[in-house]
């Protein structure tokens, strides 16, 4: 009797590890089908990214002062007077001008809102930290540090136009924390406020 009990538990484990197989085999299908479908989702993303050369771009100065930008291709002359003015390009000269005139994204003397559009022309990582004309003078309000830490990691364009913006805002008595014009100073290597008088 033995025996039998024996060869009942022999067979009988064979049987629910051969059920646990199954049962896992199913999830890993219902893991797979998961898998497959994520990528499906990117390629859409990237056929977005597929944007029309004579869609119409608002480009903003990032500039403190007057910019001027010619095209080369259509001897078009792009003027904006002062910092945050707006001017309508299409996406085509924008594209040349990323190839004739790059310092106008590296230093960010563009500025463009639409992520797809900065990533379409392929100048995404100029405009990381760059800031954008909305929170431009959000930057005053922060605290020493956090302004020692973006200013950090701004372009030299945005680093000079930080500093215009500075001076302009400190002698309309805008800003007047000594902390924070410190902060500056020390960030942007100038001196903002006359020390002698």
């Amino acid at each position: 009797m033995a025996t039998t009990k024996s060869k009942v538990s022999k067979n009988t484990t064979p049987k629910s590890t051969a059920t646990k197989t199954t049962t896992a085999a199913k999830e890993k299908e219902v893991v797979t089908t998961e898998v497959v479908e994520a990528p499906a989702e990117k390629k859409q993303y990237k056929v977005k990214k597929n944007l029309d050369p004579n869609m119409i771009v608002t480009v903003k100065n990032g500039f403190q002062g007057r910019l001027i930008y010619k095209s080369r291709r259509t001897n078009e002359r792009f003027e904006w007077e002062t910092f945050g003015d707006e001017q309508d390009m299409d996406l085509q000269e924008l594209k040349n001008a990323r190839n004739s005139s790059k310092a106008f994204f590296v230093n960010n003397w563009f500025l463009i809102d639409d992520p797809e559009v900065l990533e379409y022309l392929g100048v995404s990582q100029y405009y990381k930290y760059a800031l954008n004309f909305k929170s431009f003078d959000d930057l005053f309000e922060k605290a020493p540090d956090d302004i020692k830490d973006t200013i950090a990691h701004l372009s030299a364009g945005q680093k000079k136009s930080v500093a215009y913006r500075a001076k302009e805002l400190i002698a309309d008595g805008v800003i007047d924390s000594i902390k924070v014009i410190n902060a500056l100073e020390e960030s942007l290597s100038i001196e903002l406020i006359d020390r002698e008088k």
